[in-house]
């Protein structure tokens, strides 16, 4: 633990940082009259923006320090805070600096986040990859719940210089923490020999050499974009049948705290059977607690079985996340997480659509019905394919 302890201080920082300041903007920038729309689009081009790039950003996590590459984006995160902080300090910011702001930390956390499970992967052992993954999970709960708990309070005291402030001394901690955690690098510059452009088209080659293991992990990560549909249709739902805003608060703790108690269980859950078993296990786990949502009668229901989907969803990408240290080659780790990204960025996007259309004709509640066919139908493939895969491929399913 103490030889991790500056790598998960980093983490730790980086969570508050970006996770509170990336809540705050949207709401400063509703301060503004009418910018409801405003907001919508800088989401949209957000989204957008980092799609584009995934392929570019996640080539550079294949060529350069991994330890390098997340010190830079606290470097240029907190030295964006502070350009904001000094922007409005001195009353010529505006909301277009805000939308930027929002860009830069969108596009710069996706970064952070191809690279981290890349560096996880070639900064440790295999036998510790359980519980680094145990303490990095505790810590993204824990700041996910901190920044949540404090935005509550601070939204109503601060402003944009104080959040920007914050924001800007919380990355300059991860920075300096970074600097001081021991890196074994394995990937060298040799990778640079071949040109980016080249590697950067590689990514299709990559997952096309491989068609049934990396259908497995797209599939898999169809849990991220079922917890978007969950979190969009929630407050819809809520709002429809005249539930108050204590039981929607309640929804988000007891997500977090589903997924908090994975994180402290992760080395016995791990234990119980292969990571491909667990992911299979998982994805049916996940579409019987998107019924029980579906068919819940009262919140308190709701709220249980979203604490199972918080359990079982943050399971499954654990599970995914350290299967691919295993079997994923190191030179290419950070190409097959942008692929898997973008992916998960499609589906999201097509969820986005379907929320819009089901609270457009009030059928909000049919939503988590469709999430949990969809969840169930990508275990069922997964079944088949992990047959598939185990027929085919020498590869054991741990290693």
């Amino acid at each position: 633990m103490k030889k991790n302890l500056p790598y998960l201080s980093a983490r730790f920082f980086d969570g508050i940082s970006s996770g509170l300041f990336m809540m705050a903007l949207p709401w400063l920038i509703l301060k503004t009259p009418n910018m409801g729309t405003f907001v919508a689009l800088t989401a949209l081009t957000c989204t957008v923006t980092s799609f584009i790039m995934t392929p570019f950003i996640s080539t550079l996590v294949d060529r350069h320090s991994r330890k390098a590459i997340l010190l830079l984006v606290q470097i240029v995160q907190s030295s964006t805070a502070a350009l904001v902080a000094a922007l409005f300090w001195f009353d010529v910011g505006n909301v277009w600096a805000l939308a930027a702001a929002q860009l830069i930390f969108w596009v710069s956390s996706n970064l952070a986040w191809l690279t981290n499970n890349a560096f996880t992967q070639e900064n440790f052992e295999r036998h510790e990859y359980a519980k680094i993954s145990s303490y990095q999970e505790i810590i993204l709960q824990s700041t996910t719940l901190g920044a949540g708990a404090l935005g509550v309070v601070l939204l109503q005291v601060w402003d944009v210089p104080q959040f920007a402030l914050f924001a800007a001394s919380a990355s300059g901690l991860s920075v300096l923490c970074y600097i001081f955690t021991p890196y074994r690098r394995q990937l060298r510059e040799t990778q640079n020999s071949v040109s980016f452009i080249k590697q950067v088209i590689e990514i299709k080659s990559i997952f096309t050499s491989n068609t049934i293991l990396y259908s497995i992990l797209m599939l898999s990560s169809l849990t991220y974009p079922l917890l978007t549909l969950l979190g969009n249709l929630m407050p819809i739902v809520f709002s429809e049948r005249g539930v108050s805003g204590e039981w929607y608060a309640g929804y988000n703790v007891a997500f977090g705290l589903g997924s908090l108690l994975t994180g402290l269980l992760l080395s016995k859950l791990l234990s119980l059977g292969n990571h491909l078993n667990i992911i299979c296990v998982t994805m049916f786990a996940v579409s019987i607690a998107l019924f029980g949502i579906s068919l819940a009668p009262h919140p308190m229901f709701i709220l249980i079985f979203t604490l199972t989907f918080g359990f079982f969803n943050a399971l499954n990408r654990i599970a995914r996340t350290n299967w691919m240290h295993i079997i994923v080659p190191i030179n290419i780790r950070g190409r097959v997480e942008g692929g898997i990204a973008m992916f998960t960025t499609t589906c999201q996007s097509v969820f986005y659509v379907l929320v819009a259309l089901l609270s457009h004709f009030q059928w909000s509640d049919l939503g988590f019905t469709l999430g949990a066919s969809v969840s169930l139908i990508a275990a069922s493939i997964l079944l088949i394919l992990k047959k598939q895969y185990m027929s085919h491929y020498s590869t054991p399913v741990n290693g």
